[in-house]
């Protein structure tokens, strides 16, 4: 069916300038794919939101070159971590938990598992980074620009859209569309995709307000201060949440609401109240910016893909904040997607490789919405164990929370009660595991028939490197001449890699042939002493799992493809060969 009247050209349209479709613009530029991305909206995000950025995340930027600004902009993990449980911020203090791996004993695990760092930057400065980004390498970039209906076609995707501030409609005819336009996504709708899991569990308040709270949480610095204020005026029982945007002035209240009565009208005067509940000091001068309500939904994609028409972010995985695995997923979404696109679209690959992005990300989405809701689970033994489950009336509740700070037996076993359930919250802060440990199988995977070993430890809360096919290449710092760079530093860039170590050469004669042969580039570093890449503590070859002139093949996601044990017969054929499945062009 033609289709007649298909407007500007474009080989990639992406709907949402959140953080998958800024991220896919800034990704899709950096290979040199013509894309052009609109929000209807008159700028990016004006509220924090999403703001825990792990390390995964970070190695995108490190990618794309973001890494330094994305420092400079965001909040260091030291300032993150002593995660607090409270009455109020001026009352009484019931703990605190290590988060993020700042605790000692984590913060090896953390160190050894990237080359990047954990921070906290803020989805209002994120976006605006990665837009940016997408501008300067070529990303039309519109705003005020609102999508209405597409229609898939045998070549390519015509969009219909709106000009909000003229109110004139036209098309766009695009090779593929993405939609990352959040959980209420309209081209998520229109493509008929598939959504198991339920929607609106619960109502939430977010209140942004400027206030120096300096003298209450400075000498316990932390992302998130969890209130738990029994008989409040506001809500009843409930737990809140003050959030840092920015140490020690700039904040985030989240208070709940009853979904049975609907969102309640937030004026300034009622979040205000709330506020001051929850700093226990209504002397503080308190300044609102801005206020919104949501909901906790559990959600995701059973496929994110119907054709030409790829679903992102959260669009495909709707969840309540914990764990902060939101904007990360949604920009290892776009990760994942963006090299297959430029790929297929220079002819590279055939477009059977996009069936990956499905395969692989689909189980991820569902993977973080469970876990996110389970978290929330983590929280109700806090407040049995502080007595208030057993009490009918708050005066009742706050006496059961003052009895824990008795000389008695009783006393002495809550305190025990209520330590280990603060403890319990590590699968919330330190899910190392969860963000780190992802494992693909795909046919842009060839497994090598070795059996999965699993994992020693506990996966959601351990990571544990791999070099199996579908696991991210191993992290360790090597030396390039004077300057040391991660084993992920030689990966990337839109590229396959391959790596090999002294005895390899072969393997890294293969690439350069295959690079010419099948017009895509593809690196190849060989590892080893008086090689351009030496390792001089051995911790990759600790790490590599396979024989010194064996072989990894590793995406542009930094995702190990395929790999050989050792040095073959034929090493130029046995590539050619994983080459050619990988890319969909196998005879």
């Amino acid at each position: 069916m033609a289709d007649r009247n298909p407007g500007l050209d474009i080989d990639v349209l992406i709907i949402g300038t959140g953080p998958a479709g800024a991220s896919a613009a800034a990704l899709l530029a950096s290979y040199g794919i013509s894309n052009m991305v609109v929000n209807k909206f008159g700028w990016t995000a004006r509220t924090p939101r999403a703001h825990i950025t792990n390390q995964r995340t970070m190695e995108v930027f490190r990618d794309l070159g973001l890494e330094e600004e994305a420092v400079s902009l965001a909040a260091p993990a030291e300032l993150m971590g002593e995660n607090t449980y409270c009455e109020s911020l001026a009352g009484d203090e019931f703990g605190r938990i290590h988060s993020w791996g700042t605790h000692p004993e984590r913060m090896a695990d953390y160190t050894l598992s990237s080359p990047t760092s954990m921070c906290d930057l803020p989805q209002n400065l994120a976006e605006p980074m990665l837009i940016k980004a997408a501008a300067l390498r070529g990303s039309k970039v519109r705003f005020d620009t609102e999508y209405l209906s597409h229609k898939q076609y045998k070549n390519h995707v015509t969009t219909t859209l709106r000009d909000r501030l003229t109110g004139a409609e036209y098309k766009v005819k695009s090779r593929y569309l993405i939609g990352a336009d959040g959980a209420n996504s309209r081209v998520f709708d229109d493509a008929g995709l598939p959504i198991a899991g339920d929607m609106g569990l619960s109502g939430s308040i977010n209140m942004v307000f400027e206030a120096d709270l300096s003298k209450y949480v400075a000498h316990r610095p932390s992302v998130l201060y969890w209130v738990i204020q029994p008989g409040s005026n506001i809500g009843g029982l409930g737990i809140g949440v003050v959030r840092m945007v920015r140490p020690w002035h700039k904040w985030l209240a989240i208070w709940g609401y009853e979904m049975d009565q609907g969102p309640p009208e937030v004026t300034e005067e009622f979040a205000t109240q709330i506020v001051h509940n929850l700093i226990g000091d209504d002397t503080i001068d308190v300044k609102i910016e801005a206020t919104s309500t949501w909901t906790v939904n559990n959600a995701w994609a059973t496929n994110n893909t119907r054709d030409r028409v790829f679903c992102m972010g959260d669009a495909t995985h709707r969840h309540p904040p914990t764990n902060g695995l939101g904007s990360n997923t949604s920009i290892q979404d776009a990760f994942n997607l963006c090299w297959k696109l430029a790929m297929v679209l220079r002819g590279q690959a055939a477009s059977s490789l996009l069936d990956s992005y499905h395969e692989e990300r689909t189980p991820v989405a569902e993977q973080i919405v469970k876990r996110a809701n389970k978290s929330l689970e983590d929280f109700p033994p806090i407040l049995d164990a502080l007595g208030l489950f057993s009490a009918d009336n708050p005066e009742q509740m706050r006496a059961n929370m003052r009895a824990r700070t008795d000389s008695t037996r009783a006393a002495a076993r809550q305190r025990a009660k209520i330590l280990k359930a603060i403890n319990s919250t590590h699968y919330v802060y330190n899910a190392h595991g969860v963000e780190m440990n992802l494992r693909y199988t795909s046919g842009a995977v060839l497994p090598d028939g070795t059996r999965d070993p699993g994992f020693k430890r506990d996966s959601e809360l351990y990571h544990e490197h791999s070099s199996r096919p579908g696991a991210p290449i191993p992290h360790a710092w090597l030396q390039r001449g004077n300057e040391k760079v991660s084993s992920i530093d030689l990966c990337g860039q839109g590229q396959f890699t391959v790596i090999t170590g002294t005895g390899g050469e072969a393997w890294a004669g293969a690439a350069a042939k295959l690079a010419k042969e099948l017009k895509l580039p593809i690196s190849a570093h060989v590892i080893g002493p008086k090689q351009e890449v030496e390792d001089p503590f051995g911790d990759f070859a600790r790490l590599r799992e396979i024989d010194e002139d064996g072989a990894l093949l590793v995406r542009p996601d930094f995702f190990v493809a395929w790999r050989a044990k050792k040095l073959s017969k034929n090493p130029e054929a046995d590539l050619r060969e994983a080459m050619l499945q990988i890319l969909g062009r196998s005879p």
